[in-house]
């Protein structure tokens, strides 16, 4: 069973994805917070194997909740949830170190499999809102430094892997796409993510983008 936790400052929001999650064989909702602070306390507490995270909230917002989970426990998955497709939020959140986010809009089928990647350790990066995003602000933002020279310690395939990961493709997809093992491209991840010094492929994504290796539309 994969144990998820859900955080909204709405009750309505927090016992509707109780409700369509609970449905799931597979899928068991131990807990809910109500706002960031109390988050930190129930993810200490429970150890769920997903956080669903909302943003904006009172006490403590999402994104200071994230950083303060995940700097506790370098495991831990967030899945963060918004109302808009372009919260400038959402991107610092994925920087923060969530592995993911989904609109609040998704329907029973997207928001339980969005639970399943996660909880898997893939990130959750669809393919148009997400590029949307990212590309948004990293533009806006200032790029991790030092990017350049991080980048160039990274082979040929390595870099080629990394822009397949941050256009939102699966492992076995990659595999496919470059007609390699499957195992192969985990190893190619791996290796990117100790080059780089990132948490996980969501993050890897984001640095793609910081670093204009991956552009809108590519």
């Amino acid at each position: 069973m994969i144990r998820v936790l859900i955080v909204d400052d709405q009750v309505m929001v927090r016992e509707g994805f109780s409700v369509l999650l609970n449905a799931m064989p597979d899928i068991e909702v131990v807990g809910e917070a109500v706002d960031g602070r109390q988050a930190v306390r129930k993810v200490a507490e429970l150890k769920p194997d997903v956080v669903l995270m909302d943003i904006r909230m009172p006490e403590m917002n999402g994104l200071d909740a994230t950083r303060e989970i995940v700097a506790a426990d370098a495991d831990a998955k967030v899945l963060v949830l918004t109302t808009f497709d372009l919260d400038e939020y959402v991107y610092q959140a994925l920087r923060a170190g969530a592995s993911g986010f989904l609109l609040k809009d998704a329907s029973a089928g997207q928001l339980a499999e969005g639970v399943r990647i996660v909880a898997s350790g893939e990130a959750l990066l669809a393919p148009t809102v997400t590029k949307r995003l990212i590309s948004e602000f990293s533009r806006l933002g200032t790029p991790r430094a030092p990017a350049q020279e991080r980048i160039a310690d990274l082979t040929e395939r390595e870099t080629e892997v990394l822009v397949l990961v941050a256009q939102g493709l699966s492992n076995g997809e990659i595999a496919s796409h470059l007609v390699v093992a499957e195992s192969t491209v985990k190893t190619h991840v791996s290796r990117i993510l100790v080059k780089l010094g990132l948490r996980d492929r969501t993050q890897a994504a984001v640095f793609a983008y910081e670093v204009r290796l991956v552009t809108p539309g590519a």
